[in-house]
């Protein structure tokens, strides 16, 4: 007798099958009921829809077209009566005597403008000075520089 010549004693056993069909049975291992259980489902993801509720953050908003660049503070002639002869007068200066004010802890760029007269003889520096100022000033006996 040869290895291949072997047979068995009984016959192997058939699983007894139901009418159900398929081989996974019942909910075919989707395990539920519903738009889950059918081909082609289509649900839309929770994390989309938190996504879609947030605010949009776009552009720099309503203030688009405001310029990044410090505006520079505004003195008048008229207010610098208030320094005595020869004085000296630097943006320093007009933040201490109360003429300007710091913004965002900064002292800002000033401009001198021509509005009122000017009695006193001054010496500007590191300001900016509108041209019908500087000719009021020089009239005067003082200097821009």
């Amino acid at each position: 007798m040869q290895l291949h010549n072997l047979a068995r004693k009984t016959e192997n056993r058939k699983k007894k099958t139901i009418g159900r069909g398929g081989t996974r049975g019942k909910t075919s291992g989707r395990g539920t009921k519903g738009q889950n259980s059918r081909a082609g489902r289509k649900k839309r993801p929770e994390m989309r829809d938190i996504i879609k509720k947030l605010p949009k953050l776009r552009g720099r908003g309503k203030n688009i077209f405001q310029s990044f660049q410090a505006k520079s503070a505004v003195v008048n002639l008229a207010d610098l009566n208030i320094f005595d002869n020869g004085a000296k007068v630097n943006p320093n200066i007009l933040l201490a005597a109360k003429l300007i004010s710091k913004k965002r802890g900064l002292t800002p760029p000033v401009k001198i403008l021509s509005n009122g007269n000017i009695e006193k003889k001054l010496v500007v520096s590191g300001c900016m000075v509108s041209t019908a100022a500087k000719a009021k000033i020089e009239k005067v006996g003082g200097s821009v520089s």
